[in-house]
């Protein structure tokens, strides 16, 4: 059962994406995906929203959140976070093994 956290990142002035920018270009975000239990970790840029940054985190388990919440990375996140002054709106979700439905099939081109 994987989990998915949407993070929204938002700040004034762009900081937002200068946050999404230093952590990749830091090298936090390719450390953070080579994690055991990493499933994905990317930043999106909302088209309606200059101000605001979407981060996909998906993990393997809650074992795998727990141990990367206690892990040294989490300083360095939050030293970024107060750095470009962000806050944040998470959203949690929890994957449906089921996959996509016969009916849902019908509207996805692959």
């Amino acid at each position: 059962m994987a989990i998915t956290v949407n993070i929204y990142y938002s700040g004034m002035n762009g900081n937002a994406k200068k946050f999404a920018e230093e952590m990749v270009s830091s090298g936090i975000v390719s450390d953070i995906r080579a994690e055991d239990g990493n499933l994905r970790y990317e930043y999106f840029f909302p088209m309606d929203d200059q101000e605001t940054v979407l981060l996909i985190d998906s993990w393997k388990d809650q074992h795998s959140i727990d141990v990367h919440h206690a892990s040294p990375m989490m300083a360095k996140i939050t030293e970024l976070r107060e750095k470009y002054d962000l806050h944040m709106k998470v959203e949690r979700y929890v994957s449906d093994e089921t996959g996509v439905s016969e009916t849902d099939k019908a509207f996805i081109k692959e």
